[in-house]
């Protein structure tokens, strides 16, 4: 896969990510590695200096909270889940993403 190709496929991830935070969340309660590794299954490869400030901003912006708790193994995580803000939100997110399919395929005709 040459520069330019990888270039677009990182910038269009990055345009999806946040919606995909919110679409792992308001399935059930995360910590960063497990939502990490549920992305990177899915073939969205995000690292933690990327999935971070996100989270952070979703945070600040309502949209998620979070709670520490013990692990089994190491230190406490912490626990994000989706606010009912964020689940308005994420279900903005639902019909423009519709809408842009929509909007591509009939493009593409």
């Amino acid at each position: 896969m040459d520069n330019i190709t990888e270039n677009v496929r990182s910038q269009m991830r990055k345009g999806v990510l946040e919606y995909c935070i919110l679409c792992l969340l308001a399935k059930e309660d995360a910590y960063s590695s497990s939502m990490l590794a549920r992305l990177k299954d899915a073939n969205m490869i995000v690292v933690e200096g990327t999935l971070y400030p996100l989270l952070i901003r979703q945070k600040n912006q309502g949209l998620l909270t979070y709670r520490w708790e013990e692990s089994p193994q190491g230190p406490p995580r912490k626990y994000y889940s989706i606010t009912d803000k964020g689940r308005e939100q994420l279900a903005a997110m639902d019909e423009a993403w519709h809408e842009i399919i929509a909007t591509i395929e009939e493009i593409k005709k």
